[in-house]
């Protein structure tokens, strides 16, 4: 899935979300945009372009299932989330809005695909063909499900899954039992992380824990999923009493094509958690493993990593609403968003 993400995005979003480039920046927006302290500095996203430029001229080639790759193991990325700070790439257009209706998919624990291809988005359409999933083992799925994996393990964790309602299988109650009884193992109605995380962060006390931890790797369920999860792993954590930062651990990180969605995806789920709780947005740190181009992409890293950053813009949040879950796009008020230009790359599934 990751490696489909820019083709969909970027037509998505040349259909529904024209973006200001470089190119067409009015004076008025420059202005602006000079002036707002958030978009002053773009030193984190050139980082970023710094790690392409690394993994293109000094990374392993590697062959593996899905062809070969340039790559090194084991980076680190820092960016700023205060003062409303939202780290969309800014070298190519970013489809940040595609990237936020499948966030909000995850947050709802949804795994149906044509949830999202009704909202026009189609970054998983590559990876719940019939031909991929029967790749996978997965021949009895339907088409358009990808298991249980992201979302899924968010809020129902461990649960057994249905395939053919694309969520958790409830067991009745035995005769003699009381009503409610046969949903109330984790078995059946899995652990709702999300909830957890959310309680956590809304108690003075429970905000100040190391244990604040949301993971989509689950061993027992790897093979259900239409592909294991790239990101695996988030902590939260709280500090000077209102400040929450975001930790990120991803196994596999095709560095040009998913990771600006995963930045931006957590850094919007940091955010909305801190709005949501309370908190203000601090910091999102990424760490990755396996950083890694595809050959076939060089040519296009080489075209971005030779664009000046145009620095972050901000994010609010319009409302809070009461369950985590009924937030929608038009929550997200994104403002100062200036980017250079698309630059498509072929998909890689």
């Amino acid at each position: 899935m990751e490696d489909s993400l820019d083709y969909f995005a970027e037509r998505y979003q040349r259909e529904h979300e024209p973006s200001v480039t470089q190119s067409t920046i009015s004076p008025a927006v420059a202005s602006t945009a000079s002036a707002t302290p958030a978009l002053a500095d773009p030193e984190e996203e050139r980082a970023y372009l710094e790690l392409l430029r690394e993994i293109i001229t000094e990374g392993d080639t590697e062959i593996g299932r899905n062809g070969a790759t340039k790559c090194l193991f084991g980076r680190t990325l820092r960016f700023s989330l205060d003062g409303g700070k939202i780290p969309i790439i800014t070298t190519k257009k970013t489809a940040w809005k595609t990237c936020l209706r499948e966030l909000l998919w995850f947050i709802r624990g949804d795994t149906n695909v044509a949830v999202l291809q009704k909202q026009g988005v189609h970054i998983w359409d590559g990876n719940s063909t019939r031909e991929y999933l029967d790749s996978r083992g997965l021949g009895h799925y339907p088409e358009g499900i990808i298991g249980p994996q992201y979302g899924y393990q968010w809020r129902y964790f461990g649960a057994n899954y249905n395939p053919y309602t694309a969520s958790r299988i409830l067991r009745q109650p035995r005769a003699g039992e009381p009503e409610g009884v046969g949903d109330k193992s984790a078995q059946y109605t899995g652990i709702d992380q999300l909830a957890q995380v959310i309680d956590a962060l809304r108690s003075p006390e429970g905000r100040k824990s190391r244990r604040i931890i949301m993971t989509t790797w689950n061993p027992a369920q790897l093979d259900q999923m239409a592909l294991p999860p790239c990101h695996v792993m988030c902590q939260f954590r709280v500090t000077q009493g209102n400040r929450l930062s975001c930790c990120l651990f991803q196994r596999s990180c095709d560095v040009p094509v998913g990771s600006p969605f995963n930045i931006a995806s957590y850094s919007f789920l940091t955010h909305l958690l801190a709005a949501h709780c309370g908190l203000v947005a601090h910091e999102f740190v990424y760490f990755m493993g396996d950083c890694h181009v595809y050959e076939q992409h060089i040519s296009a890293v080489e075209e971005q990593i030779s664009r000046a950053p145009l620095g972050a813009p901000t994010v609010k949040i319009a409302r809070v609403r009461d369950k985590i879950e009924d937030y929608c796009v038009e929550d997200f008020v994104v403002e100062g968003y200036a980017s250079h230009p698309a630059i498509r790359m072929p998909m890689v599934v």
